[in-house]
């Protein structure tokens, strides 16, 4: 708490020192605050690291810079020391780890903001993945909780932007964090999402070991992978980059558009390619990491379904109905707003309109988005609705990085007219 309140304090002196001196260098103090909170939240993990996150795509809350700095919470972060790794799979799994497992490397596969994994070998011989949650991040939860409620009344003072429903928005924050630190809610998905893709053979999802899983710690199958993006190493073994990416955007669009539960986190560090003999006829795409996902409400997709509807048909009054409906749009907004989605309909239809714009245009589209957050009052997007569109976003991305020349948004069309074909 105390070195929050410092940076406070700090931002606190240079705003005041610029009100002096009659300057307005809002934009570069706030930048400048950022990435220093990316350093100290880094240093203190868990629900802190995981605030600078959420924070990060809120677009429609923080200035440009801010969001960036923040962003770079996203990667690796330094490991716990392996003995605390075992004091926590030995207090949740009972008795020696020896005893429970036949091996189990010290060195990690990775490491986030609340967990690190773990290859081991269980008794019999099958390898795994264990996912161990840091000791300390259950217990010190109401105290963060408490401390990033306080941070969250300070936010329109340190970014010059108001925050409506701070409430709202700490608790959608809230939720999704006690679902992350839930591990056997994670196992679940994870099976879940396993049995709605089990027609698709190019699809895999680790199978979850109860006999060595708890709420703390997760235990799966493991198998040899490549990093999804290593496109070097993917052809070295005569691997298409394209196949792969074909397989992984047939994926994400049954799991969105047909299934509505699906895997909301998909950067690189979650997604590899099978490392297998057969990967050069028939690659398989691994999914691992079911902690961030999302299932969306029937009124949530029927919403989305009338909006697309209304994209398609050029029909902007539906449109900003269905922003609407979804929470959108703030009370007395609707004006504004609907003079900025005006213009953006109108540059989708100079691209061709609706399912006509091809995949490469969507990371444009997605930048005007953005823009369209930060500069309009009153546009916002709900937790639900922003994991939707950020999970879209990460799949074009990765697709632009990793076979350009697929367009994904051909790739998914039959799923998408099968959605608006359904009813909920």
């Amino acid at each position: 708490m105390a070195l929050l309140a410092a940076a406070v304090v700090r931002h606190a002196a240079g705003s005041a020192l610029d009100r002096l001196r009659g300057r307005d260098r809002t934009r570069e103090r706030v930048e400048r605050s950022a990435r220093a909170l990316v350093r100290l939240l880094g240093r203190l993990k868990g629900a802190f690291v995981k605030a600078g996150q959420f924070a990060s795509v809120r677009h429609d809350l923080l200035p440009q810079g801010a969001a960036e700095a923040l962003a770079e919470l996203q990667g690796r972060v330094p490991p716990l020391p392996f003995e605390t790794i075992r004091g926590v799979v030995e207090a949740e799994l009972g008795g020696r780890l020896e005893d429970r497992f036949e091996a189990f490397d010290s060195e990690p596969l990775g490491a986030a903001s609340v967990a690190q994994v773990h290859r081991a070998r269980l008794p019999g011989g099958e390898v795994v993945a264990v996912k161990v949650q840091y000791p300390w991040v259950r217990a010190s939860l109401p105290a963060d909780l408490r401390i990033l409620r306080a941070c969250l009344r300070l936010g329109s003072w340190w970014t010059g932007r108001r925050i409506p429903d701070r409430e709202a928005l700490f608790r959608e924050f809230r939720d999704g964090l006690l679902e992350e630190l839930d591990f056997e809610r994670e196992g679940r998905v994870a099976r879940e999402i396993a049995h709605n893709l089990a027609d698709d053979p190019q699809i895999a999802v680790p199978r979850i070991v109860d006999s060595h899983s708890t709420p703390r710690v997760l235990t799966m199958s493991y198998c040899d992978t490549l990093p999804i993006t290593d496109r070097a190493a993917l052809e070295a073994r005569g691997i298409s980059p394209a196949a792969v990416l074909e397989v992984l955007g047939r994926a994400y669009a049954k799991q969105v558009f047909a299934d509505g539960l699906f895997h909301a986190d998909p950067h690189p560090g979650n997604l590899f390619v099978v490392d297998e003999p057969q990967a050069r006829e028939r690659p398989r795409v691994l999914f691992v990491d079911f902690g961030l996902s999302k299932r969306l409400s029937p009124a949530l997709r029927r919403d989305l379904r009338q909006g697309i509807y209304a994209l398609l048909k050029s029909d902007l009054d539906a449109f900003v109905e269905r922003m609407d409906a979804m929470g959108m749009i703030a009370p007395g907004a609707r004006d504004r707003v609907r003079s900025a989605v005006a213009a953006m309909f109108e540059r989708i239809r100079q691209q061709g309109g609706g399912l006509a714009v091809p995949g490469s245009a969507i990371l444009g589209l997605k930048d005007e988005a953005k823009e369209l957050l930060r500069e309009t009052p009153g546009l916002q997007l709900p937790n639900d609705l922003l994991l939707y569109a950020r999970t879209l976003t990460y799949l074009f991305a990765l697709g632009e990085q990793l076979a350009p020349e697929v367009d994904l948004v051909k790739l998914s069309t039959p799923h998408i007219l099968r959605f608006l074909a359904a009813h909920d």
